[in-house]
């Protein structure tokens, strides 16, 4: 425990749309005891009666550094939270800087809590998201037929933007529930199909509950490694489905890491990085503008706005970027210098993999291999085509893959 700091000096409490008839008689003494309360101004309004301390509401921006709080470590303090303070809250934030032998938590029931035993759903069998202040194309790869799904949203607004995106993956006939003010006297839900909302706005406390229906043209991101090419644009520079897959198991993702994706192309190797896992992160690296703008397109529409971008020429463009856990050599490796700065910047223990459809990357790789061991591999791919009015055997250009693991 920090120097000073005093045991269970602070209380955190989650407080629902039914102010303090919703809590517990433990939490209400929580919030009259303390000196200090901190909280937004809804929740300092729900919780008015009771506060006999300084109430102090968060600063705008919001402070993810909790200074303030943090600053009257020692005294008696109650922070108010939305709901569950644990489930995309305040409370997992405050945890990051204060000890929880410091602290008592009163959760309420949390949003999703709510909208699930408001919709009689199995909370267990639901996908649950959170895109307040969050891009909602983070929703896109949820969306398969038959899924349920509840989604934290930003404001009013939030459910006609997440609807419009149903609609542009072909799942405008799903079941598309808002449930606004959960909990309270206001409390309200609306029915209709995702294709009906329209530009209808609602409270700023609001859940989306989507029961996922998909017509003949959805666009359902598989759960496979290795989606198909239709799914990308691409202007032939794209790391075909059956390479795609044995590339990916070769650069063996890991909960968290981040892929340096150089010569991104059309970016599926960073995309399907990013979908393999939440957490995973990925920076493309491409040169050509258009390419870039395509990459773009690609990790919004199939949902990871959040793959970061560069455009520029490796190795030039790889300064000040973090040292990454994979890299992936996909275009301009034979360019010199690429793959050795590559290499120097892995991390101890990353992989890296690079593959060659042409002769001068294929004599990097030979290089590389015997200077360097690690795994040397061609990938060939054998496709059935039409030949005149038969079919037969046409080969796709053979692949040259070299796997490394950094010491």
């Amino acid at each position: 425990m920090p120097a000073g700091a005093t045991a269970k000096w602070l209380a955190i409490v989650g407080i629902g749309e039914d102010g303090l008839d919703g809590i517990g008689a433990a939490a209400r003494q929580a919030i009259g005891e303390a000196e200090i309360v901190f909280g937004g101004a809804r929740h300092l309004e729900l919780a008015a009666p009771a506060i006999r301390g300084e109430a102090c509401r968060w600063p705008v921006p919001f402070d993810t550094g909790m200074t303030d709080v943090i600053a009257a470590r020692g005294r008696n303090v109650c922070v108010l939270a939305s709901g569950d303070p644990f489930c995309h809250g305040v409370g997992a934030t405050l945890a990051r800087h204060v000890d929880p032998a410091e602290f008592r938590a009163y959760p309420a029931p949390s949003a999703f809590s709510l909208a699930a035993a408001r919709l009689g759903w199995a909370l267990q069998e639901t996908e649950t998201i959170s895109l307040h202040g969050r891009p909602v194309e983070l929703i896109r790869p949820l969306l398969n037929d038959g899924a349920r799904i509840l989604a934290l949203t930003s404001n009013g607004r939030s459910p006609a933007e997440i609807a419009r995106l149903l609609c542009e993956s072909g799942f405008g006939g799903s079941r598309f529930y808002v449930l606004e003010a959960l909990g309270g006297p206001a409390e309200a839900v609306t029915t209709l199909r995702a294709d009906a909302l329209g530009d209808k706005t609602f409270a700023d406390l609001n859940v989306v509950a989507i029961e996922a229906s998909c017509g003949d043209g959805d666009r359902t991101i598989p759960l496979a490694s290795a989606l198909p090419d239709d799914l990308f644009e691409h202007d032939g520079q794209i790391t075909k489905r059956e390479i795609r897959a044995v590339t990916l198991s070769s650069l063996a993702p890991r909960r968290g890491e981040l892929l340096w994706d150089i010569g991104a192309g059309s970016g599926s190797i960073a995309i399907s990085w990013m979908l393999a896992h939440p957490s995973m992160r990925a920076v493309a690296i491409e040169a050509e503008a258009d390419r870039a703008a395509r990459i773009r397109g690609n990790a919004s529409s199939l949902g990871v706005p959040g793959l970061r971008i560069v455009e520029g020429q490796a190795a030039e463009a790889l300064a000040g970027l973090p040292d990454p856990d994979a890299i992936f050599v996909g275009g301009g490796g034979s360019r010199n210098g690429v793959v050795e700065t590559a290499m120097g910047r892995l991390r101890p223990g990353g992989r890296l993999v690079a593959n060659a459809v042409t002769l001068e990357m294929e004599a990097v790789l030979l290089d590389l291999y015997a200077r360097n061991g690690g795994e040397l591999s061609r990938i060939g791919v054998t496709r059935a085509a039409p030949v005149g009015g038969m079919s037969g055997w046409r080969p796709a250009m053979p692949v040259t893959q070299w796997t490394w693991s950094k010491p």
